[in-house]
């Protein structure tokens, strides 16, 4: 038996949190923890260890950026993949390239769809 994906979901918006674990959850191939802020996404990422963050940019407390850059400077968690998912992108600025990216982060627009972000999250992990 193979070990579930282990992501953490940094967003301010609870209901975007919610569904985002409901529907990761349903095939049993995810552990879904969240974050409603950036101070306690750092906390969960540095105790956690995912395998994957999935992370919002604008926040009140932390930028999504600023979350980032913190969590890169930190040797437990650096080299956690990242994919910020955010309202500031729409599928016409994101298409399925390499260049999808803020820094080395990767990028998908809200609202997402399940299984888009399943297979990015897939994907994303297979270059990993």
């Amino acid at each position: 038996m193979t070990k579930n994906i282990k992501v953490l979901v940094i967003d301010d918006e609870v209901d975007f949190c919610y569904f985002v674990k409901k529907n990761l959850m349903h095939d049993g191939l995810f552990d879904v923890t969240i974050a409603t802020n950036g101070k306690d996404g750092i906390e969960l990422a540095e105790n956690e260890q995912p395998d994957i963050i999935l992370l919002d940019l604008v926040m009140p407390d932390m930028t999504g950026e600023d979350v980032a850059a913190v969590l890169k400077e930190h040797p437990a968690t650096a080299n956690i993949p990242i994919l910020y998912i955010t309202a500031l992108a729409t599928n016409d600025d994101v298409v399925d390239r390499e260049e999808n990216k803020i820094g080395n982060n990767y990028i998908l627009p809200k609202p997402v769809r399940t299984k888009k972000l399943i297979e990015t999250i897939l994907n994303i992990l297979r270059k990993t």
